[in-house]
């Protein structure tokens, strides 16, 4: 159920002006955040269940009908959804008033700016709760009850004031209806699991390794420092003064002995600040054979890790363009010159190299040439001997300072080795440059800026703040810059290197201010315009200005408090304006991700970073693989061991989401017991600070079902822990409909395939504590209690206690095979596969001995003695039964009454399903089953069984059935007449190998419609009864002068639907799929809107130009009252040629469309307007039963077509007007137990839409009330007759009000507030009338008559408080065949058998008499009409003949029929 509030100048009631309404938002699962503490924030929607006034319904979304906007735009109030004992509340529930005066006076359609009076206690009664958004509402159409004119004086004048009876008037004056009415409305079989059937989508993402499994460490560095201070290099050109500073020190400070030394010293201190673990060796000034052997120890200590060397050539020469660097001998009166293939040999790989030298663009330039060198010769030395092991030389990372013919700057205000500074001292380099390079006067010098206070480590000090800021900057650029992939690598891999790496990109900046280049390999991309740069530089200028007083501070001891940078809070509202914009929808990957990454570390700010971490992991699959490959989930593991309650409900968020798309870090929550977190949060008397607990807690039992998800350690840790006696705990939470859906996910893959656990779970009575869901109102929780059930079989050690348990947990689930969703009983035939298949051998018993049972059945059918029930399960023969109608125990099979015959006989129930999916799945289990029999040591005896069976069937189905009497005496006809078969041909889909290969079956049946079988018939309690003691309807005449056509259109199937590969043999136990299909709830979006919810979206924008559609065709069609019930009717509209008997024929209230179905099963959906044939499909009900009715639901936005036949089965079709796109959303048998008979009035049904309750009776003995919402029956109610129902009409206001026709002439009113028993209310008989009801119709407007129309031509009209009719019309003395009322204006049509169509209006006075066009070569003016319907709102009546494929239009308009049309 999907809710759709509206807001509009809904004028309900009689003699008042239209009101505004705020309109309120519905959601059944809300689109909320899930992340806030506060319930009054206003930064994000609270994800909670608080309100007490919406209904919430699981897997659904809220979809908001437009308004019209006005200049301004109006705005809405969100109200959270309240589950009412965990099931969505339907309308008649909700009582809710209305806060009016909180809409603004020039909101579209206030008019003369006239504000309602309400009283205090109505107006205030939600305020609190409500929270103001700037959208613009989506409104309901005017009502379809009492629409008046916008003028109020002009109405007043042109249109007569219209009563109601029944007291309806009291609807009309209460607030609570009203606003009822006029804000909410809910679509029906919208969900998601309408649209899939529990069938998961195919992932449209590829799951990354994040993980970068092939992690290495620098865990060895060598800093070869050549200096030779005091001597030149000849190729070096020195300035004087330049720059001489070396790792920060001046190598030309006395005792010059010592300055080497310090250098050296400074250089390793400086790389200690990026990475301690890594070992440091200093070699100053090394000589070749040092070098040489300082390298082999490298590579030998750092094994296969990578090794760091840093190579300063400051008093060398530069590299040879050969590929050749410098060292010395070990006098130090020559330079040697090291082959850079040489060194290759020496470190190997994997290595990273820094390259401190001028035109160090030679290293890079050559290397690569001397690896594939090496390549070569490790090759021909691989294939010249087998058992030759290759030496690596990749991979390998270089950073060099410049590139070829560039030389290091020689500034005397730059330090020496600034490629080496920036590589290594970034903060204190970016301050220096700075200062050089800030163009405002300032007393502040390169040397005090570099002493800013602070340490790196220490984020709340200045030092350490800029150096948080940097890498935060650092990390945004990279990740803007690079590749992925290369990103992972350089900045996600190893310390050491992300460190070098992210330096370097400063150093682009610093370096190509001075004419130089640095180069890297793999190439990074040139950073050094990146607009983050103007970040970096705001922030030191905002810790430089401070520099004064923080000297002062230290020097003097004045009182001063460092002002923090603001940028990470404004880096944050960035990335908040960056989710709440196109950017996001459009999967554009946001900068700021890095620096929420940062934002983490910090305290501070660390929930607002959480709470927009899980903003953007909402947005899908592909948000949480960014967050994952940027390395965020070492922070989330990190922050399990966090006892910050704050923390709890967004963390628990996070990891639901990381769990939803990648279930690869399952061992991580073992390692320390980070499942311990969300263990905790699920113990029911733990309470989160956050105002939708209860939803955090059906996230933690969706984390821990994902860790014991086919993880045998995590399914270990979980059953050592309470959270089994946690979930069952849950079960009986009424509040949470999630919650109570995961508690039994959790269970059930607890438990399965681990014994212990399931043992655990009978000491806890945890199977008799899930059984109590199987009634729940929510179909999800239904669902996923049979995938507990089912994962639950399977014990080992299958003892007589285990086989008990199995047994009674298959009885209870039984049941559920009349369950009204399709997702429910596909999960029930996966528990039945399982089933079967450990319990083989019993059920190839029961197969046999239902065979048995069939082949008794036609060789001794029953005789209508009435005790054909007290046979129970099973049928036997006369002699085979005891006086009293029970079978003897010496005729019981050995699966009599067992639980394995009740499940074997449910299959052959659901083997045809009326859903393909269903259906489709139960052939697989009943064709698994004949292969183990026939191929079993019985397998002969039922083949012969088989084809006798098969030959009498086909022998009984060809044998005519003489004319019925009814008991008092009279004929009904004295030709002979077929009536419908007693329903075998329900099994009309079975595309069951049994009845298709036959290589299975003697004979030549290869009939795609399987033959039908008789014990099945039986078990669905259909068989044949007398005609009852009341005049026969007439159909049943004409179908047997007319035999319908059949199958003559395609069926439409689920969206989802596959047809069963039919070569392949059938294999148990059948995949399920709704674990799958649940956890794929988690990874769409629940904190954004949907595309329909946001204005100016195409979805958003056709419904408004519906609602505005919607409220012209009210505006014009109300004041036709007094026009309608007063002129002739006979103005003929159009003629359209359906092609096959029209039989039921219903109009859209809105759109143009007219829905026709034959006496088959084929339904034909019309334009009228344009006369044009839209679609045709068949509705799929098996030959010899009829579609009884039809209706559209949800009009006021997209409709679909609901269809009910006479086999007791209702469908629902989305795209009914698209013939490529028409899809079944829903079926089930809603009468399970039809009695078919010669007089039979099928089923009937009637649909509310403000309740969103079908109502269904027919040949049973009672009338049963099935919630679309929770696809369940909710009420039985007694029919309080022996005679079948034959019409039903409800009250489409309230709901609480209806009134059946009866076959025998009486009229009974319920009222389903009342106790089943009780809820009779009235009853009119004439035992003088004893005439079968043709029709019982109540207004939905105009003044809600109710009428009643027999077969004799009388036509009542009733008030439900009054004990006789408040007139009698004899509208026709032949005999009548259809009656309409017109839903608004006051009159109503009866057709007759006499080939005539009248209306009267409510005084009794025939306006117009018409008969329909009969064809040229079908002149029979005598032949009955069929069928009769008018338009809802519009003056326009359809009716069409039997015997003749026309569909007649006739309207009261006073033009000719083509200025009717152009009018209309």
């Amino acid at each position: 159920m999907t809710a759709v509030t509206f807001s509009s100048r809904s004028a309900y009631t009689s003699g008042q002006r239209s009101t505004h309404q705020i309109p309120t938002i519905s959601s059944p699962h809300p689109r909320h955040n899930l992340l806030t503490t506060d319930p009054n924030s206003n930064s994000l929607r609270d994800y909670s269940n608080s309100s007490a006034t919406n209904p919430p319904m699981t897997n659904g979304a809220s979809t908001n009908m437009p308004s019209r906007l006005g200049t301004g735009g109006p705005i809405y109030a969100a109200r959270d959804p309240e589950l009412a004992n965990g099931r969505p509340r339907t309308a008649t529930e909700e009582r809710e008033t209305v806060d009016l005066d909180r809409r603004p006076l020039t909101a579209p359609g206030n008019k003369h700016n006239i504000s309602l009076a309400i009283p205090p206690d109505d107006s205030d009664h939600d305020k609190p709760g409500r929270r103001l958004i700037s959208k613009p509402p989506l409104l309901r159409s005017k009502s379809e009850h009492i629409v008046k004119r916008e003028d109020g004086d002009q109405a007043d004048e042109e249109v007569h004031e219209w009563g109601a009876r029944h007291g309806f008037e009291d609807h009309y004056q209460s607030e609570d209806i009203i606003s009822q009415l006029a804000n909410n409305w809910y679509m029906y079989y919208t969900e998601k699991r309408h649209e899939t059937t529990g069938q998961p989508e195919s992932p449209n993402y590829a799951i990354e390794d994040w993980r970068m499994r092939d992690r290495l460490k620098t865990v060895s560095a060598a800093l070869a420092v050549c200096l030779n201070i005091g001597v030149e290099p000849p190729d070096q050109l020195k300035t004087n003064p330049g720059a001489k500073l070396e790792a920060w020190q001046d190598p030309f400070v006395p005792p010059a002995a010592k300055a080497l030394e310090q250098i050296g010293k400074s250089l390793q201190a400086q790389y200690e600040n990026i990475s301690l673990r890594t070992r440091y060796k200093q070699y100053l000034d090394p000589s070749v054979e040092e070098t040489k052997r300082f390298c082999q120890s490298l590579r030998r200590n750092a094994k296969d890790e990578r090794v760091l060397l840093h190579y300063n050539g400051h008093g060398v020469p530069k590299p040879t363009a050969s590929g050749e660097i410098w060292v010395f001998n070990k006098t130090f009166t020559q330079y040697i010159p090291i082959s850079l293939y040489d060194l290759q040999h020496w470190l190997q790989a994997p290595t990273i190299f820094v390259w401190d030298c001028s035109e160090a663009g030679n290293i890079l330039n050559n290397y690569h040439r001397f690896v594939e060198k090496h390549e070569e010769e490790e090759d021909a030395a691989a294939a010249a001997d087998p058992n030759y092991e290759k030496t690596k030389y990749r991979s390998y990372l270089h950073l060099a300072a410049c590139a070829v013919k560039e030389n290091l700057p020689t500034n005397p205000r730059l330090p020496a080795d600034l490629f080496t500074a920036c590589l290594t001292t970034p903060i204190e380099m970016a301050l220096w440059f700075f200062v050089l390079q800030n163009p405002l006067k300032t007393s502040i010098s390169p040397e005090r800026a570099k002493k800013l206070p602070g340490r790196l480590q220490e984020r709340r000090t200045p030092l350490g703040e800029l150096n948080w800021i940097f890498t935060a900057i650092t990390d945004t650029i990279a990740w803007t810059s690079l590749p992925r992939k290369l990103f992972r690598k350089f900045f996600r891999q190893d310390l050491m290197v992300a460190a070098l790496f992210r330096n370097f990109i400063l150093a682009q900046r610093i370096m190509m201010v001075y004419g130089c280049h640095p180069q890297s390999y793999p190439e990074l991309p040139d950073t050094h315009q990146h607009p983050l740069w103007e970040s970096w530089d705001l922030a030191v200028d905002l810790a430089l200005a401070q520099l004064p007083m923080m000297e002062r501070k230290e020097n003097e001891g004045i009182e001063y408090e460092y002002q923090s940078s603001s940028f990470f809070a404004e880096q944050l509202t960035a990335f908040e304006v960056y989710l709440a914009r196109g950017d996001a929808m459009q999967q554009k990957p946001p900068e700021q991700l890095p620096v929420v990454l940062q934002v983490l570390l910090s305290q501070q700010h660390r929930v607002r970073a959480l709470i927009l971490l899980g903003k953007f992991l909402d947005l899908g699959p592909w948000a949480v693989h960014l967050a994952l490959s940027i390395g965020i989930f070492p922070y989330v593991l990190k922050l399990l061991q966090s006892a910050a309650a704050e923390l709890k409900p967004v963390m628990v968020f996070i990891w639901t989401r990381v769990l939803a798309v990648d279930v690869s870090c399952q061992p991580d929550l073992i390692k320390d017991s980070g499942y311990n977190y969300f263990s905790s949060i699920l113990n029911p008397s733990e309470v989160l600070a956050v105002v939708d607990s209860d939803m955090h807690k059906a996230m933690c039992a969706f984390v821990l079902s994902m860790l014991c998800k086919g993880y045998r350690p995590g399914q270990a840790v979980c059953n050592q822990s309470p959270i089994m006696t946690f979930c069952l705990a849950h079960l009986r939470n009424q509040d949470n409909v999630l919650l109570r859906q995961w508690a039994c996910l959790c269970i059930s893959q607890l438990w399965q395939d681990l014994p212990e656990a399931k043992w655990r779970g009978i000491r806890e009575n945890a199977p008799m504590k899930l059984s109590s869901l199987t009634k729940d109102h929510a179909c999800e929780v239904r669902a996923a209690v049979i995938h507990a059930m089912t994962t639950f079989l399977g014990i080992p050690d299958l003892t007589d206690e285990v086989a008990r348990i199995e047994e009674s947990i298959a009885w209870t689930l039984l049941d559920m095979a009349n369950d009204g969703s399709p997702l429910v009983r596909k999960e029930l035939l996966v528990f039945i596969s399982h089933f079967v298949l450990r319990y083989e051998n019993k059920f190839i018993v029961a197969a046999y001995e239902q065979l048995v049972e069939e082949k008794e059945y036609l060789l001794f059918p029953p005789t209508d003695d009435g005790l054909e029930h007290k046979m129970g399960l099973h049928y036997a023969r006369p002699d085979n039964r005891n006086p009293d109608g029970t079978i003897r125990a010496a005729a019981q099979g050995l699966s009599s009454n067992t639980v394995f015959a009740a499940c074997w006989k449910h299959i052959l129930v659901l083997n045809v399903d009326p859903h393909p999916e269903v259906q489709r799945d139960a052939t697989i289990v009943v064709d698994y089953v004949h292969n183990a029999l026939l191929s079993s040591s019985a397998g002969f005896q039922a083949q012969n069984l088989m084809d006798e069976i098969q030959r009498r069937a086909r022998r009984s189905r060809g044998h005519k059935k003489q004319p019925s009497t009814s008991r008092n005496g009279l004929k009904t006809s004295t030709s002979e007449i077929t009536p419908p078969e007693p329903s075998p041909g329900l099994l009309k889909r079975t595309a069951s190998l049994l009845f298709q290969l036959p290589s299975m079956w003697a004979g030549d049946s290869t009939n795609s419609s399987p033959l039908p079988s008789p014990g099945l018939v039986r078990n669905l309690s259909q068989r044949n009864r007398l005609t009852l003691d009341w005049a026969t309807p007439p159909e049943q005449i004409d179908q047997a002068n007319a035999p319908a056509n059949y199958n003559t259109a395609d069926e439409p199937v689920s969206g989802k639907f596959k047809e069963r590969q039919l070569d392949q043999a059938p294999t148990l136990p059948l995949p399920s799929t709704f674990l799958d299909w649940s956890i794929e709830y988690f990874r769409e979006p629940q904190m954004h809107p949907s595309e329909a919810e946001e204005p100016g979206s195409t979805e958003y924008n056709e419904r408004l130009w519906r609602r505005a559609r919607n409220e012209n065709i009210l505006r014009e069609t109300q004041p036709q009252k007094q026009h309608a019930g007063s002129h002739r009717w006979n103005n003929q509209l159009c003629i359209m040629n359906n092609g096959a008997q029209p039989a039921k024929m219903t109009f859209h209230q809105y759109e143009d469309h007219l829905a026709v179905a034959d006496d088959g099963n084929t339904v034909y959906i019309w334009d009228w307007k344009k006369q044009a044939r839209l679609n045709r499909f068949s509705n799929g009900n098996p030959d010899g039963s009829k579609i009884s009715d039809m209706t559209f639901i949800n009009e006021d936005d997209t409709a679909f077509l609901m269809t009910g036949s006479s086999d007791g089965v209702l469908r629902v079709y989305r795209n009914y007007d698209s013939p490529k796109k028409t899809e079944l959303a829903s079926a089930w048998r809603a009468l399970t137990h039809m009695v078919p008979s010669n007089v039979n009035s099928g089923m009937v049904f009637d649909w509310q839409q403000v309740t969103g309750n079908v109502l269904v009776a027919g040949d049973v003995r009672v009338i049963r009330v099935w919630a679309a919402a929770h696809e369940t029956c909710i009420m039985d109610i007694p029919a309080r007759s022996g005679s079948c129902v034959t019409s039903l009409t409800s009250d489409q206001m309230t709901g609480n009000i209806f009134v059946a026709g009866f076959g025998d002439g009486a009229v009974r009113v319920f009222d389903t507030r009342l106790r089943p028993q009780e809820s009779m209310v009235k009853k009119w008989k004439d035992d003088s009338d004893r005439q079968w009801i043709r029709n019982v119709h109540m207004q939905r407007g105009g003044q809600r008559e109710l009428l009643s129309a027999s077969r004799n031509g009388k036509v009542k009209l009733w008030d439900i408080r009054m004990d006789s009719p408040l007139r009698v019309i004899q509208a026709t003395r032949d005999t009548l065949r259809t009656a309409s009322t017109h839903e608004h204006l006051p009159v109503f049509s009866v057709g007759t058998s006499a080939h005539t169509v009248k209306v009267f209006n409510f005084d009794g006075r025939e306006l117009s008499r018409m008969e329909p066009y009969s064809s040229f070569l079908q002149q029979n003016r005598g032949a009955p009409i069929s069928a009769t319907a008018f338009h809802p709102h519009r003056m326009i009546l359809g009716c069409a003949a039997r015997g003749d494929q026309h569909i007649n239009l006739f309207t009261c308009a006073n033009q000719k029929p083509e200025g009717s049309l152009d009018s209309l």
